[in-house]
């Protein structure tokens, strides 16, 4: 399949999943994003995902892989007008995490359908990295750095990918988790409260505890964690009737009936949210698996630890 043929199929599928999920869809914002990748389409993976709640309402987004071997994706997304060039320590933070030598896999491009371009994840799961290495890199937020006691206390340690969004200046931290030292109910309820996020349900801190990674979303503005997420292991035939959470029908149907390209099971990955405005499900559908995809295999792998 071409490039071009995989970005209109691509294309085709994310009006399909916005439509389910009453969400905008805009032509002017995707394309473009589609059309500057496009080559990488055929073999990529690529997810859809949208969040529950009222004030999620509306907004589909989209991510897809991009293997070594190309160029930075910043800077590709730079010289095709994704995004604009700024002086702020978020245009220069992907270049110097590429100058720590860290041995990075594969990175990820996530767009909203609405809303187009926003982010860059840089993966890498077998080059796991001390938080307080990623701290000491120049254009890293100082939050990082102010934040290593409570990081420590958790036993959050090591890093095995990396956020960069260039529309709120904020960055992520994916913490990994050996499957024998996964986060107790108890300990997740001390830390969101240390951090001073809503208090939790029981049953989503049960839920939580089956996480192999713990997502921390931080900015250069300020030292407070802006937002705290936990993944169970994805994989086929999670069902989201199990989900100890309110979820809303049309978001129902897009976790069992999302356009995807392969057969067999659906694959699907659910995780739970703490912001300031509340508890949240992340509810995500693979829409497209190549099968030399690595993360697929660590995360089965820890599925079957779990």
């Amino acid at each position: 399949m071409s490039g071009a043929t995989a970005a209109e199929e691509l294309y085709s599928a994310i009006e399909e999943s916005a439509r389910m999920v009453d969400a905008v869809c805009s032509r002017d914002k995707v394309w473009p994003i589609l059309t500057a990748f496009g080559e990488k389409l055929p073999t990529a993976m690529v997810v859809f995902s949208v969040l529950t709640g009222e004030r999620n309402a509306g907004q589909l987004d989209f991510c897809f892989t991009i293997p070594n071997g190309t160029e930075d994706p910043y800077t590709h997304a730079l010289r095709h007008g994704l995004v604009t060039a700024t002086d702020h320590p978020v245009g220069s933070l992907l270049a110097d995490l590429h100058a720590a030598g860290i041995d990075i896999a594969e990175h990820f491009i996530d767009s909203g359908a609405a809303s187009g371009f926003k982010k860059v994840y840089a993966h890498f799961p077998r080059d796991l990295q001390k938080v307080s290495a990623l701290a000491d890199i120049a254009s890293m937020p100082p939050a990082v750095g102010a934040n290593l006691d409570l990081f420590a206390r958790y036993g959050l340690d090591e890093v095995a990918m990396f956020g960069i969004d260039y529309r709120s200046r904020t960055i992520s931290l994916y913490f990994q988790f050996a499957p024998d030292r996964r986060p107790e109910p108890g300990t997740l309820r001390s830390m969101l409260d240390e951090i001073g996020l809503p208090e939790p349900s029981a049953p989503m801190l049960e839920f939580a505890r089956k996480s192999f990674r713990a997502n921390f979303t931080l900015g250069w503005d300020s030292p407070k964690i802006q937002r705290v997420a936990f993944a169970p292991p994805l994989g086929p035939g999670l069902n989201i009737e199990t989900i100890p959470a309110p979820v809303e029908p049309h978001i129902k149907r897009f976790a069992t009936s999302a356009p995807r390209t392969y057969s067999g099971e659906r694959m699907n990955l659910f995780a739970v949210k703490w912001m300031p405005a509340g508890e949240f499900l992340e509810v995500c559908s693979y829409y497209q698996i190549s099968p030399s995809y690595e993360p697929v295999r660590l995360m089965a792998a820890h599925k079957e630890q779990a």
